[in-house]
């Protein structure tokens, strides 16, 4: 049963530190206009962080956050380093060194903390990826970590900021409670301020095992619901291409349901064959306390 409800009362954002462990390659400029534009958002402080074991380094190497601002319109060219914090955000550059870039950024959220985690990922080497999901720091952390694939264009774009989410799949499943995959949906696309779309929410089982949800009233975007049957991972690609999703948006359990499904091989089957879909993995212990509608523990992974 889908239900409707009144739209989602504004609260005060949980996201305080946004961390972008960048390699200073092209696809970690992609990365970083996401992190930015999540910094931007939630008036948070950002975070960049690159570990190596080489002396050289510098941070005039890292991405140029004013010159990226102004690309955007949001300063006028030529502004002092202050205009960035007039936009509500605080910007700091760490360089770590170590032979292992995984452990120093792990090392790093340990000790200073982060509630949003945004880097970018390889097709061949997917070392980042297992490991952020199954290194213990990570989880007690909660961070939310998005992974941009290289090749990846993403939702934002680096060169003006833009916005472009159309479409959204929610996989739901009794277990683990779908609801705040929905509501975190509503909420990013509102925070994104995405004029218009579609939101479908995709069972995989039989109808009699549809949970009921309530679906927030999201001006100019529309639900829809989608029952099939099969193998988890293959209907979920499936009907991706059949909704034309750039988001797929999932919340888990962090034992069960859906995160034990896209583990291991079967994360790289994701990640390597969604070549035109962004996929937004969300690990949330049942617990209610820790799924609230501004603090869902997500790990995103995104391709296009």
């Amino acid at each position: 049963m889908i239900t409707n409800s009144d739209p989602l009362s504004p609260t005060a954002s949980s996201i305080r530190i946004v961390l972008h462990p960048s390699d200073f390659s092209e696809a970690s400029l992609v990365a970083f206009a996401h992190a930015l534009k999540a910094a931007l958002i939630s008036k948070s402080k950002l975070v960049l962080i690159h570990v190596s074991d080489e002396d050289e380094t510098s941070r005039t190497e890292f991405p140029a956050v004013r010159e990226t601002l102004e690309r955007w319109k949001l300063l006028p060219p030529g502004s002092p380093r202050s205009a960035v914090t007039e936009l509500g955000i605080d910007v700091a550059k760490v360089i770590g060194h170590g032979s292992d870039p995984v452990k120093g950024v792990l090392g790093y959220i340990e000790q200073y903390g982060a509630d949003l985690i945004v880097l970018a990922t390889h097709h061949h080497g997917l070392d980042w990826l297992h490991k952020s999901i199954s290194e213990p720091v990570a989880r007690k952390s909660r961070e939310m970590t998005l992974f941009v694939p290289t090749g990846s264009g993403g939702f934002v774009s680096l060169t003006d900021g833009s916005v472009s989410l159309r479409n959204v799949l929610i996989p739901i499943a009794a277990i683990p409670q779908p609801q705040p995959a929905i509501a975190g949906a509503a909420r990013l696309i509102q925070q994104l301020k995405c004029e218009s779309g579609k939101i479908t929410l995709l069972h995989v089982g039989d109808n009699g095992s549809i949970p009921a949800v309530v679906t927030p009233e999201v001006p100019g975007w529309t639900w829809h619901k989608m029952t099939k049957q099969g193998n988890v991972i293959e209907v979920i690609l499936e009907a991706a291409r059949q909704a034309d999703a750039d988001l797929i948006l999932m919340t888990t359990d962090s034992r069960n349901g859906f995160l034990d499904a896209l583990r291991g091989s079967h994360s790289e089957r994701v990640l390597e064959r969604t070549w035109n879909e962004t996929i937004l993995h969300g690990e949330a212990p049942v617990s209610a306390h820790f799924v609230t509608v501004d603090r869902i523990l997500t790990q995103l992974f995104l391709d296009a």
